[in-house]
C-alpha cells in the first residue's frame, strides 16, 4: 500500500454567466476521474470548485434581465451544481467567489503584496461609454483595424492581420453597449509588479513536475519578451470586491478568481473541522493540483504563484493543462447543434457514456479532444456494453438460476485472476499520470481475455450435462470475479455503474486493493442490465434539440440592441457592390503561421489559378479540417503585403469574432472558380 497523502485538487471556475456545456466537461470529468482514483487509494483527497461570479459581463447581464448580480449568480450556481451532480462530478465543496471568505483572502493577499512593494499605481487612458457611463473592457469595443483597415475588430487585436494595439488606436470605434463612439478618459489604476518575481518564476516553471513540458516552453516566450505589470483594478461601476482604502476601485476578476480556490477550501475546512494551514503554508507536505484549460495558463503559472509566494502561502505542486473540445472534427457550432449544453445531453444520453468516451481520449498532454459521435456510439456499444457488461450478463444468469445466487468456493483458474490482479499497479500508474486513454485500452484488453475465457468454456453448453454443474458454477464464478476486477479499474470513470455493480455483487464499495481478493462462497443478487446500447436516434435528437434550445434561449441581445452594438455601415450603391468579383474557392492547403496568433495561411484554387490568402480564422478552425472544402473569396481584391507575405484576396465569413467565425460554405454542386451571383 502506498503511503497516505494529503491532496487538494481544483478545477477552473466556470463563469456564472451561462450554462455548462460539453466543452467545460472535458476538464471536470478529467479532474473527477483523477480525484476518484486517489480516494480509491485511500488518500485524503479534497476536490473544490466555485462559480467565478465577478466582472462587467455579469453586472451587465443582470441589468439586462432586471435582477441583481447576486440573484443572477445564485441562479447559475443552482444550474451548474445540478449539471455537475448529474455527471457525477464529486466536489467536496462547490462555492462562489462572491463570498466573505474570498473577500477576506483577496484583501489579505493584496495587502501583503502592497506592504512588500509589489503594488504600484499609475494613470492610464481608457475608453469610456458616455451613454452607459462605464469604462469599457477591450472586448466591449469594436472598430476598424489601424493596420489593415479590417472592419468590426475587437478593441485589443485584429483577427484578420493579427495586429495587437490599444483600444485608443482603433479607428471608427464604437461601444458594443450603446453603439456610440467611446471617449477617452484618464483613471488611476493599480498594478501588480510581476517582474519582481522573475527569478522565482523562472525557477519554479523550469523545474520538472510543476508544468507539462509544452506549457513550460510556452512560458519561456513570456520571459523572453519580459514580464509586464498586471492591471489588477477596475473602475466603478463594477461587480466585485472593492480595493481596500479606495472608494471607486475594484479588484479585477482575475485577481480574486484563483483566490476563490482557497476560499472554497477554507469554507470546507470551517464546515468540516479541517486544518486549512496544513494544506496551504509553505512548510506543508500536502499536495496542491490545479486542472485548467491551456488558454488560462498565464494567470495560473505566473500571476498566481507570485501572489501566493508574496502573501506567505505555498505554491502549487503542479498545474495540469488540457486542450479544447471539438465535435465531429470541427469547433463546437450552434448552427450545427454541436454546441451542446450539459443539460441537453443529460436529457437524452447516459452521462457515464461521455465520461468513458472522454477517458479514452485523455492523456497527460494538451492535445485537443474530438467528440466524434459515430465513434462515440461505436466505442460505447462495443466496449461498455459488448465487452464489460456482457461478461456479467453471460455469467450471472447461471448463478442466479442454477446455484441459488451462490458463487463457488474456489477459482477454477487462479492464473487468469492473478493476471487481472497484477494489472493493478500499471493501471494505477496510468491513472496517477493522467494517461486515461492508455488505462482504458489496457482494461478493454483484459475484458477481451475474460470474454474469450467464457467463449472457450461455453457454460451454456456445459450446463446441459447434469454431472458438470459444479464446473459451470466455477466458470461463472471466475467470470464474475474478472468482471468485478474490471469494474473496480473503471470505477473512477463509471462511478454509478460501479455502485450498481457493488449492489448486484452484494459487496462493500470497491477500493483499489480489492483487485487482489476474490469473491468466493458468496451470495450475489439478481442481475439487472447495467448499461444499454447507445441509439443513433437519440444522438440525432440531442443535436436537433441543441439547435432549437439555442434558438429559444440565445443569450445574445435582441435585434435592436445587437444592431446598436454592430451598426450597419453607410449605404452603398449597386455599382459599388458589382465591383466585387466573388468566386467559389477550394482550399488546397491550410497551415498555421509561426508568430501569428490568429492567422492561417490558405492556398486557394479558383478555377485553374492558385492564390495565397491570409485569414484570421485560427481560433475557429483547425487547419487540417479546412483542406478540401469550398468557400467564397473576393478574387479581385488588390494584393496586400503583410508581415508574413502577400495576401491575394479575402475569404468571406460571418460571426462575432474569435471562435465565433463561420466561413461561407457554397451549396453542393458548386465548383472552384464559379462566380458567385
Amino acid at each position: 500500500m502506498p503511503r497516505s497523502r494529503k491532496i487538494l485538487v481544483t478545477s477552473a471556475l466556470p463563469y456564472a454567466n451561462g450554462p455548462i456545456h460539453l466543452g467545460h466537461l472535458v476538464e471536470y470529468i478529467q479532474t473527477d476521474i483523477w480525484v476518484r482514483f486517489q480516494r480509491m487509494r485511500n488518500h485524503e483527497c479534497y476536490y473544490v470548485c466555485a462559480d467565478d461570479a465577478h466582472g462587467t459581463p455579469i453586472m451587465l447581464r443582470a441589468q439586462q434581465e432586471g435582477i441583481t448580480p447576486e440573484a443572477l449568480i445564485q441562479q447559475f450556481s443552482i444550474e451548474h451544481q445540478a449539471d455537475f451532480a448529474d455527471f457525477s462530478i464529486s466536489f467536496d465543496n462547490y462555492y462562489s467567489t462572491h463570498s466573505p471568505e474570498n473577500c477576506a483572502l483577496s484583501e489579505a493577499i493584496y495587502l501583503a503584496n502592497q506592504a512588500k512593494g509589489h503594488i504600484t499605481t499609475r494613470v492610464i487612458k481608457q475608453a469610456y461609454d458616455p451613454i452607459k457611463r462605464i469604462f469599457l473592457p477591450d472586448r466591449f469595443i469594436r472598430g476598424t483595424c489601424p493596420r489593415c483597415a479590417a472592419p468590426d475588430q475587437y478593441g485589443d487585436s485584429c483577427e484578420i492581420c493579427g495586429a495587437t494595439y490599444s483600444p485608443t488606436d482603433l479607428k471608427e470605434a464604437v461601444s458594443v453597449l450603446s453603439g456610440m463612439p467611446p471617449v477617452e478618459r484618464e483613471s488611476v489604476h493599480y498594478f501588480f509588479k510581476l517582474s519582481h518575481f522573475e527569478s522565482l518564476l523562472r525557477s519554479w516553471t523550469g523545474e520538472d513536475g510543476h508544468l507539462q513540458h509544452e506549457m513550460a516552453n510556452k512560458l519561456n516566450e513570456w520571459f523572453e519578451t519580459g514580464l509586464q505589470d498586471w492591471d489588477i483594478s477596475r473602475d466603478a461601476p463594477y461587480f466585485g470586491f472593492p480595493i481596500p482604502d479606495t472608494t471607486d476601485k475594484y479588484f479585477y476578476v482575475w485577481l480574486d478568481a484563483p483566490i476563490g480556490y482557497l476560499a472554497s477550501f477554507k469554507n470546507l475546512c470551517e464546515r468540516k473541522g479541517l486544518d486549512f494551514d496544513a494544506f496551504m503554508t509553505p512548510e506543508s507536505t500536502a499536495e496542491l493540483y490545479h486542472f485548467i484549460g491551456k488558454d488560462i495558463l498565464y494567470f495560473h503559472a505566473l500571476f498566481w504563484p507570485a501572489m501566493l509566494h508574496s502573501a506567505g502561502f505555498r505554491l502549487p505542486t503542479a498545474i495540469f493543462a488540457h486542450g479544447f473540445l471539438t465535435v465531429n472534427g470541427q469547433k463546437m457550432s450552434k448552427s450545427r447543434g454541436t454546441f451542446i449544453k450539459a443539460r441537453t445531453y443529460l436529457d437524452h444520453l447516459n452521462p457515464e457514456y461521455l465520461r468513458y468516451y472522454f477517458a479514452t481520449k485523455l492523456s497527460s498532454g494538451i492535445e485537443d479532444l474530438d467528440l466524434n459521435f459515430e465513434d462515440f456510439m461505436a466505442r460505447v456499444n462495443a466496449d461498455l456494453v459488448g465487452k464489460i457488461v456482457n461478461i456479467a450478463s453471460r455469467c450471472a444468469g447461471f448463478i442466479n438460476k442454477h446455484f441459488s445466487n451462490q458463487l463457488s468456493n474456489r477459482l477454477i483458474n487462479e492464473d487468469l485472476f492473478t493476471e487481472f490482479a497484477i494489472a493493478n499497479d500499471r493501471l494505477a500508474q496510468a491513472y496517477e499520470n493522467r494517461e486515461f486513454g492508455y488505462a482504458m485500452r489496457e482494461i478493454m484488453a483484459l475484458a477481451d481475455k475474460a470474454n474469450r475465457y467464457i467463449d472457450n468454456h461455453k457454460p451454456w453448453v456445459v450446463i446441459k450435462n447434469p454431472e458438470r454443474g459444479q464446473e459451470v458454477q466455477e466458470i461463472c464464478t471466475l467470470g464474475l470475479n474478472l468482471f468485478r476486477q474490471l469494474i473496480l479499474y473503471l470505477k473512477p470513470v463509471l462511478p454509478m455503474t460501479a455502485k450498481k455493480t457493488e449492489s448486484f455483487l452484494n459487496c462493500k464499495p470497491l477500493t483499489w486493493v480489492d483487485a487482489h481478493v476474490p469473491l468466493l462462497n458468496h451470495a450475489i443478487h439478481h442481475f439487472e442490465p447495467l448499461l444499454v446500447r447507445v441509439e443513433k436516434a437519440k444522438i440525432n435528437t440531442m443535436l436537433e434539440d441543441s439547435k432549437e434550445h439555442l434558438k429559444k434561449n440565445e443569450n445574445f441581445p435582441q435585434s435592436s440592441t445587437f444592431l446598436a452594438a454592430n451598426p450597419i455601415a453607410e449605404t452603398i450603391q449597386f455599382e459599388d457592390f458589382a465591383k466585387l468579383d466573388l468566386r467559389v474557392a477550394k482550399i488546397l492547403k491550410a497551415e498555421a503561421i509561426e508568430g501569428a496568433e490568429k492567422l492561417l495561411r490558405l492556398e486557394l484554387e479558383i478555377g485553374g489559378e492558385t492564390r495565397q490568402v491570409f485569414a484570421g480564422i485560427k481560433a475557429a478552425y483547425a487547419p487540417e479540417n479546412l483542406v478540401g472544402r469550398l468557400t467564397v473569396m473576393i478574387a479581385n481584391l488588390a494584393p496586400r503585403k503583410m508581415r508574413f507575405g502577400v495576401s491575394e484576396g479575402m475569404v468571406l465569413a460571418a460571426g462575432s469574432g474569435g471562435k465565433e467565425i463561420y466561413l461561407l460554405n457554397p451549396d453542393e454542386g458548386a465548383q472552384a472558380g464559379m462566380r458567385v451571383k
